[in-house]
């Protein structure tokens, strides 16, 4: 984490030298000098990566740095904080009250030197120590990086019968050719488990003339791997097999399986390297032959076989994990009566994780098994699993410890959420930016380059997907609540974040609570937290999500700005605020802001905050007029809003080109405004912008002037991905703001992938417009987007739509063949009470993967037999339906 630390400072550094230099008039010189003596930690920190495992004493180095960065930081972003209020004072306020800069010059200065002898310090140490001690055979090491077989429950399996059938059936199945079955699923979900009781199987002993079993795992040696492989093979290995080199051992392994059928398992293979070094062993005869593996990351299973899709291991259910909790208490005895229903929380609460239920068990097992002693454990279950970290935790951590530093960084901010949330993927990736944790390479897109970072824990199988959007990217995600502890544990160590969840006592008064890690989360008891007159000289980032709702009054408004003057990520969003706190504006270190409370204007004094980011508002008005001047801001990007938000061009009439003060390239969101601040003066300001939604009566939009309307400046969108057109006509009812059409195709941004249409009561006919958008592929129609009784798409429209939603309308005939939508994958049809039937057609769509209805009862019928048909065509074509899993049809409410 030291490595981050450092880096983050090294970039803010670079950052405020570039924009803000001013700010740092006088001390501009000691700054760069600073600069580039972390510049030489960060190369020692690369250095020493494999070396703190092992060494106390670099671990210790590695402390002192991160120390030394974090105070650095603090001690120039106070003068910053100091200098810009100065800056903003009016010529009478300075009289009043007095900034002495000369004397703010050189005790900052002071500082900074006094911060450069510490690295100077600690680069001395490294210099005159370190390499001798890597040679030192006295120096105590320790044993975590040793290799370490998995424990590996072989009776009272629970829940892997069906898993265990499906890969025996897979193992065992006619294809002659070599092929590779992976099971891949997090740490402690039993992946060993579930392969030894296939191993150990009847059906695979018989069908397999010789087996073998070798444990990989994270620090492996190749040639021993491979004489594990050929120990298996021989009856009876000679002394001679340790003295051949790795490519002997291959040729060796190659001749024992030569010709016979066989099965070997690779568990616990991390990473691609390890597959790569060790694939060649295995022959491809022609004769059934299969390989095994376990792997935690789901790259390293696509690499083995990218033709068929690996087995991904579930959680246990509820019933499964209580069963199993059960029986490694009290063995062949049913559980007591009186601790079923606690029995059955606490197995709950170990989220269906095979490992952290036996820990539990072996804790409960040498407990009184009363109902005080388990309630206590049900209680705090987690707390009880971290009391032996060596037996769940530790098991976890590998998969954190192998990371990269980049990954490192957004793993444990996992950790600043509450156990089950949902988090909103485009939430997180504000946050990440904002937090500094996704650096700038070269022009790739920082908000794609944190989805790549979700994508790759995802694959590592750290972070769980709770939803999907249409377009198959991750809408939510969560984290397994072990994992989370793993999260906080980490944190915790290296003073990373904090979470708040306890009730701070009443007689609060008169104390001023201190925090001293850099992030501060707090889930409960809000009030009570405000109460206590918080203070956070280092903190970095204040996170609200409180589960119960707190309304903050007037006067406490201001507690923001006096606890965390250093602040850069505010999200409050779950607190209901009374008046736009304007004293956050004072906090000129935000980049991300999220609220909510009852505005109807966002002050122009937010324009003061030179490095925000994201400015995300929700309000309980209509109407929101937006007065900050972003086309000032130079590094803001997202702009989230709830109502029909009015947003003003700049107030300077200047020629819109690439030498346009205005333009402002770092803007991707704009949702949601209102039609009339569509506005030339506006968009063609923001030419990469991705995301735009639109609120309002869109009549306005619409509206032809002199042969042009709002909606033209559309169509200079260039890079616009998303669009979202809500009519809102209130109070007006939505039948007065219908629309007569839609504008011609070559007015819509010519690169649109995403439609959201509601309210606008389109004519079906009108569809064929959107038909022919030459790259949409995800296309949502809300409550009456259209309006009529019959839908007859046209030939050659839809080439790429994957996604189809209809909601809520009168439609009764809807007319498709499979040849008007080739591609589609997902249908979700919702509230069309009216809709007689899903039409047949669409069964011949073979994209098509999911069809969901929703209060849709007159069109079950339908869907069941196009479900049928999709059965029997996976019947008469499997290879087409491997990868996808088949066809699902799911109906609410279920029957």
């Amino acid at each position: 984490m030291a490595d981050a630390v450092v880096e983050f400072l090294l970039e803010n550094l670079k950052q405020l030298l570039l924009y803000n230099s001013d700010l740092i008039f006088g001390v501009k010189g000691q700054v760069e000098s600073l600069y580039k003596e972390l510049s030489l930690m960060k190369a020692f920190l690369k250095d020493s990566k494999e070396k703190r495992s092992e060494y106390e004493l670099v671990r210790e180095l590695v402390r002192q740095i991160r120390d030394v960065a974090y105070e650095a930081e603090d001690t120039i972003d106070t003068f910053v904080v100091e200098a810009a209020m100065q800056k903003e004072r009016s010529a009478l306020s300075r009289i009043v009250h007095p900034f002495d800069y000369p004397k703010k010059l050189r005790s900052v200065a002071k500082d900074i030197e006094s911060i450069k002898a510490k690295v100077k310090e600690i680069y001395e140490k490294k210099m005159f120590g370190i390499e001798a001690l890597y040679s030192s055979e006295s120096v105590k090491k320790s044993s975590s990086s040793q290799r370490r077989k998995p424990v590996v429950e072989e009776d009272n399996v629970i829940g892997f019968d069906e898993e265990a059938k499906e890969l025996v059936s897979r193992l065992t199945n006619i294809a002659e050719s070599l092929e590779v079955v992976s099971v891949v699923g997090m740490g402690g979900l039993g992946k060993t488990t579930l392969a030894k009781k296939v191993y150990s199987d009847p059906a695979i002993e018989f069908h397999f003339f010789v087996r073998a079993w070798v444990y990989v795992s994270q620090e492996y040696s190749r040639k021993e791997v491979l004489l594990a492989i050929l120990g298996c093979l021989m009856q009876q290995p000679s002394d001679q097999t340790s003295k051949m080199n790795e490519e002997m051992i291959i040729e060796e392994i190659c001749k024992q399986l030569n010709g016979r059928r066989y099965l070997i398992v690779l568990d616990d293979v991390w990473t691609t390297d390890a597959w790569n070094d060790l694939k060649t062993a295995f022959p491809n005869q022609n004769c059934g032959s299969r390989i095994l593996l376990t792997t935690r990351n789901t790259d390293v299973a696509m690499l083995a076989n990218p033709d068929t899709p690996p087995h991904h291991l579930r959680f246990l259910n509820d019933d499964e994990s209580f069963e199993l909790l059960s029986t490694k208490v009290f063995r062949k005895k049913s559980c007591p009566f009186e601790l079923v229903e606690l029995g059955r929380t606490i197995a709950k609460k170990c989220d269906g994780l095979p490992l952290a239920i036996v820990v539990i068990a072996g804790l409960l097992l040498k407990k009184d098994k009363t109902r005080d002693m388990w309630k206590k454990v049900a209680e705090s279950v987690g707390s009880y699993v971290a009391r032996d970290p060596k037996q769940c935790l530790d098991v976890l951590a590998l998969s954190y410890k192998q990371l990269p530093d980049h990954l490192k960084v957004c793993f444990i901010y996992f950790g600043a959420f509450p156990e089950d949330f949902p988090i909103p993927v485009w939430k997180l990736v504000m946050l990440w930016v904002a937090e500094g944790f996704i650096q700038e390479n070269g022009q790739e897109c920082l908000e794609d380059l944190a989805e790549e970072y979700l994508g790759d824990l995802v694959e590592r199988n750290l972070i769980l997907i709770a939803k999907r959007r249409a377009n198959g990217r991750i809408k939510t995600c969560r984290v397994h609540d072990m994992l989370r502890d793993l999260c906080l544990r980490e944190a915790a160590e290296e003073k990373f974040l904090q979470v708040i969840k306890r009730n701070i006592p009443d007689q609060t008064s008169l104390i001023s609570y201190n925090y001293s890690h850099r992030r501060l989360c707090v889930h409960s008891h809000v009030m009570n937290f405000i109460h206590s007159k918080p203070s956070g000289p280092h903190v970095r980032s204040f996170l609200c999500f409180p589960s119960e709702e707190t309304e903050l009054s007037r006067e406490h408004t201001s507690f923001i700005h006096e606890a965390f003057k250093l602040v850069r990520v505010l999200d409050i969003r779950s607190i209901n605020i009374s008046r736009f706190p304007v004293e956050i504006t004072q906090l000129v270190h935000l980049r991300y802001i999220s609220i909510f409370g009852n505005f109807k204007v966002l002050p122009p004094s937010i324009s003061k905050l030179w490095s925000l980011q994201s400015l995300v508002v929700e309000t309980t008005t209509r109407d929101l007029d937006i007065q900050v001047d972003i086309w000032k801001m130079s590094r803001f990007r997202h702009l989230h809003t709830n109502g029909s938000s009015r947003l003003h061009g700049p107030q300077a009439k200047t020629r819109m080109d690439n030498e346009d003060p205005f333009v402002q390239g770092n803007i991707q969101t704009i949702s949601t405004i209102s039609p009339d601040s569509c506005t030339e003066n506006i968009l063609a300001r923001t030419p990469n912008l991705k995301k735009l939604g639109i609120r309002g009566k869109l009549a306005i939009l619409m509206e032809v002037k002199k042969n042009t309307s709002l909606f033209d400046n559309l169509a200079k969108l260039d890079n616009l991905d998303k669009l979202k057109l809500l009519n809102d006509t209130f109070p007006r009812p939505p039948s007065e703001g219908k629309l007569r059409g839609l504008p011609p195709l070559y007015k819509f941004p010519p690169h649109l992938n995403k439609l959201t249409l509601s309210d606008t009561l389109l004519d079906w006919k009108h569809m064929s417009t959107i038909a022919m958008l030459p790259n949409l592929e995800v296309l949502k129609l809300k409550v009456f987007a259209f309006r009529g009784p019959q839908w007859d798409p046209l030939d050659g429209g839809f080439r790429l739509l994957k996604y189809l939603h209809i909601g809520k309308t009168d439609l009764v005939h809807w007319k498709a063949s499979g040849h008007h939508f080739p591609r589609l994958e997902h249908i979700v049809v919702e509230q069309c009470g009216d809709l007689v039937a899903i039409p047949q057609g669409l069964a011949d769509v073979s994209a098509l993967r999911t069809m969901e209805l929703h209060h849709t009862p007159s069109a079950i019928g339908s869907a069941r037999l196009i479900l049928q048909q999709k059965q029997m065509q996976q019947k008469t074509q499997p290879q087409q339906f491997m990868r996808s899993n088949g066809f699902k049809l799911l109906i609410y409410p279920p029957e």
